[in-house]
C-alpha cells in the first residue's frame, strides 16, 4: 500500500501533525508513508524513519496557481497512491487531491470543498491540536490508545558545520531566546527579552537569540550591548532542531519554537500574549511554564495573533512583567 499525509501549513503546525506519522505506521505496517508539506517543513521530517520520502509542495512560488497545482496532480497521480490523509483544510489540497485520482481520500468535515473527501473525520476545537489532528485516524482507532508524542531528528553532530558548533555553547549549557513571530501582537516585547538577557548574563548559561532572517534587524536590537550568540538568520531549519535540541531551557513566543521545544522535550517558557493557551497550541509533554496576562478583557483578540492591537493598547505585550517570565524560567532552571 502506498500512502500520503498532507500538511502544507505553517511550520509549526507540521511540528504538531507528527502524531500522525506515528499512527499512520502503526496502522498500515508495512505500508510505503509519505508526506507532503512545503519546501520549509521539509526540512523538519526529512529525516524521520517512518516516511519513505517527502513531497514538497511549492504552493506559493514556483508550484502557484492552477498550474501549479495541476502539476503536482500528474505527480501525486503518477505515484499511485492508494490513500490520502489530509490534515489541511483548504480548498486548493482539497481540489489537488480530487485532481490526483487517489481512490481514498480522508479529510475533515470543517475542510473547505469537503464533499471532494471520501471520508471525513470530526475535529474538535475543544483540545490540544496534537489530538485534533489525531482525529483524522479515529475512524480506524480510537484517540486514548493512538500514540500522542511529537517526533523530530535533529542532525547528528556530525553533520553540522564544525566552524558553527565551535561558537555554539556545550550542550545544556546555554538558554535559547526565540523572541519573534509571524504575528505582530505575538511577540512580547523588546525589553522584557533584553531584561531576560541581562538576567541570564549573571548565570552560569550563555545566551543564545535565533529567529528568521527577516526577524535578524530585531534580535540585534535586542542583543545590543549584551552578551548573546545571535544567529538569527544565518542558520537553517536543520541547524535549527540541533539548537533546540541541545538547549537547556527554551523561551519564546507563542510560535514554532513552542513546538519544537514540545517535540524534543525540551523545558519551554512559553508567552502567549494577544493568544491564548486554551485554542489548543499550548506545551505538550515537556516540562514548560505559561506566562501571560489572563486579566485582560480583551485577550485573546484573535485565535491566530494579528499585526495590529485592535484596541491600540498593546497591554498584553508591554504590560507583561519580565519578572514573571524570569520567576518561570528559574523554576524550570531549578
Amino acid at each position: 500500500m502506498n500512502l500520503l499525509l498532507v500538511q502544507t501549513s505553517f511550520l509549526g503546525d507540521t511540528i504538531l501533525s507528527t502524531p500522525v506519522i506515528t499512527g499512520l505506521r502503526e496502522r498500515f505496517p508495512e505500508a510505503d508513508l509519505w508526506m507532503m508539506t512545503t519546501p520549509e517543513s521539509a526540512h523538519l521530517v526529512k529525516r524521520d524513519p517512518f516516511l519513505a520520502g517527502v513531497i514538497p509542495y511549492d504552493k506559493r512560488k514556483a508550484q502557484s496557481g492552477f498550474a501549479g497545482l495541476r502539476q503536482m496532480a500528474n505527480r501525486l497521480r503518477e505515484m499511485e497512491f492508494d490513500r490520502v490523509y489530509a490534515l489541511h483544510r483548504s480548498p486548493r489540497t482539497a481540489v489537488l487531491l480530487k485532481l490526483s485520482g487517489i481512490p481514498v481520500r480522508v479529510g475533515f468535515h470543517d475542510s473547505k470543498l469537503g464533499f471532494l473527501y471520501t471520508q471525513r473525520q470530526t475535529r474538535s476545537l475543544e483540545i490540544h491540536d496534537v489530538l485534533r489532528n489525531l482525529s483524522i485516524l479515529s475512524g480506524e482507532r480510537p484517540l486514548s490508545r493512538l500514540n500522542t508524542d511529537m517526533r523530530l531528528f535533529a542532525p547528528e553532530k556530525e553533520e553540522m558545520n564544525p566552524d558553527f558548533l565551535s561558537l555554539l555553547p556545550p550542550s545544556g549549557k546555554y538558554v535559547l531566546l526565540v523572541p519573534g513571530s509571524v504575528w505582530n501582537t505575538k511577540r512580547w516585547s523588546l525589553q522584557g527579552y533584553r531584561d531576560v538577557i541581562k538576567y541570564l548574563n549573571n548565570t552560569a548559561y550563555k545566551v543564545v537569540l535565533n529567529g528568521s532572517p527577516g526577524e535578524r534587524p530585531l534580535l540585534e536590537e535586542i542583543a545590543s550591548g549584551l552578551d548573546v550568540m545571535n544567529i538569527a538568520g544565518k542558520i537553517g531549519i536543520s541547524e535549527t532542531l540541533y539548537v533546540t535540541k541541545n538547549a537547556r531551557l527554551v523561551v519564546c513566543n507563542d510560535s514554532m519554537a513552542l513546538h519544537m521545544a514540545s517535540a524534543f522535550k525540551i523545558p519551554n517558557v512559553a508567552i502567549f500574549c494577544a493568544t491564548s493557551p486554551r485554542f489548543g497550541f499550548s506545551p505538550w509533554k515537556n516540562r514548560a511554564v505559561v506566562v501571560e496576562r489572563a486579566d485582560l478583557p480583551c485577550k485573546p483578540c484573535r485565535r491566530h495573533g494579528s499585526q495590529k492591537c485592535p484596541n491600540g493598547t498593546w497591554e498584553c505585550i508591554n504590560g507583561l512583567a519580565s519578572g514573571k517570565v524570569i520567576q518561570a524560567m528559574e523554576k524550570l532552571l531549578g
